[in-house]
Parts: structure tokens; sequence; C-alpha cells
């Protein structure tokens, strides 16, 4: 300090940045901001004027919340520190706001006696990356053209906050997509809400590029609202159920019922996720696959031959053993692992497909009870995605091509 520079008195360098003296005095005491000359007999502290912007920062810290030893890295500390710090606590004060109103908006509810019926709140943070990839794997499997027109709960996308997951769910009859997330944090429920699934397409491309995103639904007839930070996006009651409006949650097909009413899998095959695809790809018609339905000796993509080993129902195999037929193209074989014996079964390709791209990873699971009973196909490694897929019945026809579905 240049010892010509007029020093202050602690009252009037109090009120020049704005703290008031026995916060400059506990400050002092931190080692926070030491005043510029303390009087050895009488105590009393002076400042420089050159230390009005180092007290006017720490003003503004601790009114945003900062601890003091936080403070302290942002006012001495590296710049990246610094910016550390500031930025968890920025994410901080975020979860706290967040946190706040949903107990504000909790009360304000209940003191307007909102009615029972239309149902209740729930609220959960996910990742924005992942609640893209979710809506992604489960938006395929909504209903469109015709059977939409029809059937309009099934262009939908059903959004569940439940149990403390949140669910994705998508189905066209013939296909049902189900993916599970498990947030971070979780308040209230259960709340169950449909969501056009353009609608969901969009809301993902914008969660993508969050960080974080937090999922409010209001219950069944309010619709839904997904928040990051200071941006949101909301999906009013007249936007989010479907083309015709106002669709009911509870017209939409009981998934649970659907999956909890699956025979056992008797037959369990792991194949190459990506390469099944392309097997089935392109094919103009009815697809069957057939796993070691006496094949006898099979010669894999490679041209070399192996016999497919074929003992108890129970026993794993690995080989050669799967054939896929049909279409209009020539057979593909390929290897896979698997349990149970041999079966023969159908899809239609527009069914199987989506399904297979929907997956991650590099393998993909059939669990299959019965050639014309639904076949659960999900990851081999995940099971937070789960896809069902109905099988389509070979007709008399070459390759199957009068096949039609198992459904009835």
């Amino acid at each position: 300090m240049d010892d010509t520079e007029q020093l202050l008195t602690i009252g009037v360098f109090a009120r020049r940045v704005g703290l008031a003296p026995s916060a400059l005095r506990f400050y002092d005491d931190c080692g926070l901001l030491r005043p510029a000359r303390v009087d050895a007999v009488t105590g009393y502290r002076r400042y420089g004027a050159a230390q009005t912007p180092r007290a006017v920062k720490l003003r503004q810290l601790r009114a945003a919340g900062l601890p003091l030893v936080d403070v302290a890295v942002v006012l001495d500390g590296p710049e990246d520190a610094a910016h550390g710090v500031l930025r968890a606590h920025l994410e901080r004060t975020r979860r706290t706001a967040d946190e706040a109103r949903a107990v504000v908006e909790g009360l304000l509810r209940e003191a307007s006696g909102t009615p029972a019926d239309r149902g209740s709140w729930a609220r959960a943070r996910v990742g924005g990356a992942e609640l893209a990839s979710a809506v992604r794997q489960v938006a395929p499997a909504a209903a469109t053209g015709a059977a939409r027109e029809e059937f309009p709960v099934l262009g939908c996308v059903l959004l569940e906050l439940v149990d403390g997951e949140v669910r994705w769910v998508a189905t066209d009859r013939y296909r049902l997509a189900v993916r599970v997330l498990r947030p971070d944090g979780f308040e209230g429920g259960p709340c169950r809400v449909l969501i056009a699934a353009d609608t969901a397409r969009s809301l993902a491309e914008w969660a993508v590029r969050q960080v974080t995103v937090d999922i409010e639904c209001a219950g069944e007839a309010a619709g839904v609202r997904l928040r990051s930070g200071a941006d949101c996006r909301e999906v009013p009651e007249s936007a989010g159920q479907g083309r015709s409006g106002g669709e009911d949650p509870g017209g939409f097909p009981d998934y649970r019922l659907m999956l909890e009413g699956l025979a056992a899998g008797r037959h369990r095959v792991i194949a190459d996720r990506v390469g099944l695809r392309d097997a089935v790809t392109g094919r103009a018609g009815p697809v069957s696959l057939s796993v070691g339905a006496g094949q006898g000796d099979v010669a894999d993509a490679g041209g070399s031959a192996a016999p497919v080993p074929v003992g108890d129902p129970g026993d794993l195999v690995a080989g050669p053993a799967l054939e896929v037929t049909g279409g209009g193209r020539e057979p593909v074989r390929m290897q896979v692992v698997r349990t149970g014996p041999g079966l023969r079964i159908a899809f239609d390709p527009a069914v199987l497909v989506p399904a297979l791209e929907a997956g991650v990873g590099p393998d993909v699971l059939l669990e299959i009870a019965a050639p014309d009973r639904p076949v659960l196909v999900r990851s081999a490694d995940q099971g937070s995605f789960t896809t069902l897929v109905m099988p389509v019945r070979e007709g008399a026809g070459a390759d199957g091509a009068d096949a039609e579905r198992t459904d009835g």
C-alpha cells in the first residue's frame, strides 16, 4: 500500500462496500480481508480505497451463499480452481431451488384442493443423454398411419414416474418397447401421462444437450414439464395427449400384464445384434429363424462347416446354429449361443428390424417361449431396455409369403 494513500475508518469503509463493521472484523479474523493498518494502541482498523473491489466481491460471494472456504478459493486460488468452485455452487443452488419449488408447489396444490382424480404429482432427475436415449429407443414402437388413426392412444408414448423409476413405454400392438431409468432423485408419484410420439422425439432432441433434466409430472390430465436449470420445456394437456387430444392414459394397454403374462422362455438365443439385423433387413416378406431345428451340419458365413450340437434343453450350446431364410434373399447362417431345444420361428422384418436397431451393445438376447408366443428382445448385458415382438405364422406359400400375425 502507498503510504500516501488516504485510509478510511472501518465505518466509512463499511458503508462504501456494503458490509457491516462487525462483518469486516469477522473477515479480518478469518484472514479474508485484512485492514490496511491497525492502530497498535487503540486497535482501530483502517482500510485503503484499493481494497474496495475485494470487499465488494467478498460481499457478493457471501450473499450468493458460498462457504468461507470456497470464498477463499475464489479470491486467492488458481483460476481453474475458482471456476470449479463456482460451477459446483451453481449446481447446488439450482438443486436447492428446485427442491424448494417442488415443496411450495405441493403445498399450493394441497391448499387449492386439487381433485384426487387428476392424478398425483411426481418429480425425478435423470441425465439428459440418458433420457434422450430412452425416448429414441422406445418411440419407434408407437403406432403410425392407419393404426394411429384407429387407436390414437397407440400413437403416444407413455411416461410413468412410479416406484422410484422413470419408465417410457410404447406399443403398436405388434411390438412393445419399455425403457426403465433409475433417477438420481425421485419425489412423489405414482404419475403417468401420455405424450405424442413426435412431441417425445422433440423433447429428446432438447434433452440430449442437457447435463441433467428434472421431469415434473402434475398428474394424468396436467401434462409434464422438463427442466434443466432455467431452461424449461412444457408439454401441456392439449399437446401431450396425442393428435386427437384428451387421450386418457388409462386407455393405454397395460404393459405390465403383458410382460407378467409371458411364459418362461424355453429357448434363449444370444446373437450378434448388428449381424442379425443385417441378415433380416431387405427381405420382402416374413423371415424364418431356425435354431438347431434339424439343420444337421450348418456352414457359417465364412464357409466353414461344423455339426450343430443338440443336447439336453438346458445345455448351453455355442456354434453356427442360426439360419435366417425367406423374404426373397439367400439364407444367412450365423453363430449364436443358445439354450433349449431347436426351433423355427417367423417374424415380420418391419417389426423385428426396428427392435434390433433400438438395442444397445454388440449382442442381442431372444427369449422365446414358443413359435406362436411373444418374444422378448433385449440386450444380452443390459436389462433396462426390453422389447416384446410378436412372431408371425408362416403360410403354405414359398418362404412363408402368406404369413400372418399370431395374435389373432
